[in-house]
């Protein structure tokens, strides 16, 4: 299992969707940014998709509810979620208090790895 709590954000790759993604082998650790978690405001409900669920890049496969709105977390890969963190789903505070820790959302196996933001791009993306 990846270990989370140490990541940079430099580290990571993104989508212009708000998602980073920790590419480890064959599978992708995914979350919702910092910058997307801010927008977002308190997140108060997480729905991830099942594990053995089979996700395709750039399609809708959870939701993040907000007390200000409601996100949509896309899969940044095609292939099958393999973990779920439960912890998110049980305290969705963590993705605002960890985006890059503890507030993970799904590991999805792959085979093919599209190509994704750097940190550089990402940051011009939303004008940092």
């Amino acid at each position: 299992m990846t270990n989370t709590s140490s990541l940079q954000p430099s580290e990571l790759q993104y989508t212009a969707e708000h998602e980073w993604v920790l590419v480890d082998g064959s599978v992708a650790t995914v979350g919702i940014t910092a910058y997307a978690a801010e927008k977002l405001g308190d997140v108060v409900f997480v729905e991830l998709p099942g594990v053995g669920s089979t996700v395709a890049s750039g399609t809708v496969v959870g939701e993040i509810e907000s007390t200000k709105s409601v996100g949509e977390l896309f899969a940044p890969v095609n292939g099958t979620v393999t973990e779920t963190n439960d912890a998110v789903v049980d305290s969705p505070e963590l993705v605002n208090s960890d985006p890059f820790g503890a507030g993970w959302l799904i590991k999805v196996e792959f085979e093919t790895l599209p190509t994704l933001l750097s940190f550089a791009e990402y940051s011009a993306l939303i004008g940092e």
